[in-house]
Order: structure tokens, then C-alpha cells, then sequence
């Protein structure tokens, strides 16, 4: 009765007032205890994250790929012909420019001819006069009315004064300076009123169609290249540009003092873009393999005489040795190792090692 009467009474209203304030706090410090666990997780899992090393990756593609050799030379013209003048002169008139296209024959300058002139008419004059005597001697000698000594002067006289008035003729004729080939005017050397002497240079005239490349090959690469190959130039002044050429020749006898042989590349552009002098570089290419696996040349390891790649799986990477076989620019061929579609890294691998766990981005 007391104790039930103690219970009713003031320690019951006590305990109300306690469990009001007490069932409130535990539930605040359950939920901090639960904030507190997630949290935690949180944190591991981005401590996780931001131990995984960031990369960037690539798959195993089909493809074909290009064996070439690589080599380095100064353009120059097949045809380039240096004009002289064949007489002396004074230079009257001027018919072509540096630039301007020619043909082979074609007048380019012309010299004062006025003594050559006078030369060639002087001596043609005293031809004709030459030429009746002879056909006139010729009939009394065949009618045996003068001696054969008398007809052979006149012969003799007649034929030599024919070979000076062509002589003249040719002299004449060369008051023209002409272009020996076709091609382009690279260089004028002369001016109207210049004196110009005999074997004096007057004019360059150069082809451009076709240019070559001089490359001088080690002898290892003999048994690879042939007449015909397609060849790609690339000149340094012309950024970024391609032509298109094969090789034209290939010396059959090998340098003993380097160790190389002469292999001459002919481009041919219609553009006249490339310029005799430039300097190109040139890739032979002298075998294609289609539909092999390729991957990115960034990608390949190679220490000694092995090569290796680091493959993906599930976020991380497996170091994996591969054996690899034709080079490009970009790619290289995978002969074995690997399959069509695998992912591998193509940029970070300086920090992987095997097993490492990665986060692949994309830049």
C-alpha cells in the first residue's frame, strides 16, 4: 500500500518528467551515432577515390599499318640548264621574267645583231657571186674546155666561202638567246644595255616537273626497297602539307665509306608549291599489313628487348607483356598479347606499377 502510494504519488509524476527529457536525448544521440557512421564511410570512400591514380585509356583496335623508311633531303630540280650567251652583244630586248614558264626554243633575250648582220650579208653576197663561177666552171669543165686544177679552185673556193656564210648565219641566229628546255625562269642575270660576253649566264631556267630527293640509305635496307615505291614529302616550309612520290632510282652500288647507297625520289607537283632547294622530309613506304591489332605508340613500354602494356580490368591494371611488330607515327602493330578490344593506358602509365588501382579521365 505504501509503495503503491509512493508509485502514484510524487515519484511518479518524477519519472514522467524525467523520461520526457531522457527518451528525446537518445534519440538525438542514436542519430548522431548513425550521421556519425556515414560520415565515416563517406570519407573512406573518397579517401579511396583519391587514392586511385587518374589516367587516360584507349582499346585495341583493327586496323592496317605501314612499314616505312624515314629519311631526310634537299629538293632539286631533274633539268636545270644555266643560259650563256653563245656571242657577245649589247642587250637590246627582253622578252621573259623570273617565274614566267618557257618552252624549249623559246626566244628569251635578244642582242643587238647589227654587226653580226652585216657580216652574214657581206659574206652571202660574195657566196652568190662564188656560186656562178662555180656552176659556170662546172659546164666548161665537163665540156673539157678549162683543167680540172681550175674547176677544183672554184670548188674549193665556192664550198669555203659556204662555210663562212654559215658561220655567219649561226652567229646571227645567236643574237637570240633561247631557253635549251622547257621549265621556269629562276634566274635573270641581265639587263637591257648590259654588255654581255661570250659564255656570259643571261638567264636559270629549271623544271619543276618532276623534282627529286637524294637520299642516301644505309645498306641494311637494300633488300627492302624497289623502283616504284610510293614515297610521302613532307617540307618543313610547307607546314603540315603531303605530296606524293616514288622512288625514281636506285644506285646499285654501296658507299664502302658509309655504309650507304643512293636512292633518288621523284615528286611530281602541279601545284608549284615545292621549290627546288627546300628542304623535306621523306618516308618510303615498302610494305602494308591490313587488319591487324593496333594500339596507340604512347602506350608501349619497352625496356632492352621487351614491350609491355598496362591493361584495364575493373579499375585496375595488370602489367602485360606484348609482342609488337610494324611502327607509324601514331601506332604500333601487335603481333601477340593482347585481344580486340581490350583497354589500356595510353597517358599516366609513369605512375602505375602492377595491380595499382586507377580513375580513368578524359582530357
Amino acid at each position: 500500500m505504501w509503495n503503491q502510494y509512493i508509485w502514484r504519488g510524487p515519484m511518479r509524476d518524477r519519472f514522467k518528467k524525467m523520461a520526457f527529457f531522457l527518451i528525446p536525448l537518445s534519440a538525438v544521440l542514436l542519430m548522431g551515432g548513425c550521421v556519425e557512421n556515414s560520415s565515416s564511410q563517406v570519407k573512406a570512400e573518397e579517401g579511396e577515390e583519391e587514392s586511385r591514380i587518374p589516367v587516360e585509356t584507349s582499346q585495341v583496335i583493327q586496323g592496317s599499318i605501314t612499314a616505312t623508311y624515314a629519311g631526310s633531303a634537299t629538293l632539286e630540280a631533274e633539268d636545270e640548264a644555266l643560259v650563256v650567251a653563245k656571242v657577245s652583244g649589247v642587250v637590246e630586248k627582253i622578252f621573259v621574267e623570273e617565274g614566267n614558264t618557257v618552252r624549249s626554243g623559246q626566244i628569251l633575250a635578244k642582242l643587238d645583231d647589227e654587226q653580226y648582220r652585216l657580216e652574214f650579208n657581206r659574206a652571202k653576197t660574195v657566196l652568190e657571186k662564188l656560186s656562178s663561177e662555180f656552176e659556170r666552171n662546172e659546164s666548161l669543165y665537163r665540156n673539157k674546155i678549162i683543167s680540172l686544177e681550175a674547176y677544183e679552185k672554184t670548188k674549193s673556193d665556192y664550198y669555203t666561202q659556204k662555210t663562212v656564210c654559215d658561220l655567219a648565219q649561226l652567229k646571227l641566229d645567236y643574237t637570240q638567246v633561247k631557253a635549251p628546255i622547257k621549265g621556269v625562269v629562276s634566274l635573270r642575270h641581265i639587263k637591257v644595255g648590259n654588255m654581255v660576253k661570250v659564255d656570259q649566264p643571261t638567264f636559270k631556267v629549271t623544271d619543276f616537273d618532276p623534282l627529286l630527293a637524294v637520299l642516301h640509305v644505309p645498306e641494311r635496307e637494300l633488300s627492302k626497297l624497289r623502283v616504284g615505291f610510293p614515297a610521302k614529302i613532307s617540307p618543313d616550309a610547307l607546314d603540315g602539307m603531303e605530296f606524293q612520290g616514288k622512288i625514281l632510282r636506285i644506285s646499285p652500288v654501296v658507299d664502302a665509306g658509309t655504309g650507304t647507297f643512293k636512292v633518288t625520289v621523284e615528286v611530281n607537283d602541279r601545284t608549284r608549291k615545292l621549290k627546288p632547294g627546300m628542304f623535306a622530309r621523306v618516308r618510303i613506304v615498302h610494305d602494308t599489313h591490313d587488319d591487324v591489332l593496333l594500339v596507340p605508340k604512347d602506350a608501349v613500354l619497352s625496356e632492352d628487348s621487351e614491350n609491355w602494356v598496362f591493361l584495364v580490368k575493373d579499375g585496375v591494371v595488370a602489367k602485360s607483356e606484348v609482342q609488337v611488330g610494324y611502327v607509324n607515327t601514331t601506332h604500333m602493330e601487335v603481333l601477340a598479347g593482347l585481344s580486340l578490344g581490350d583497354t589500356i593506358v595510353t597517358t599516366g602509365l609513369g605512375s602505375l606499377k602492377d595491380g595499382a588501382k586507377i580513375k580513368v579521365v578524359s582530357l
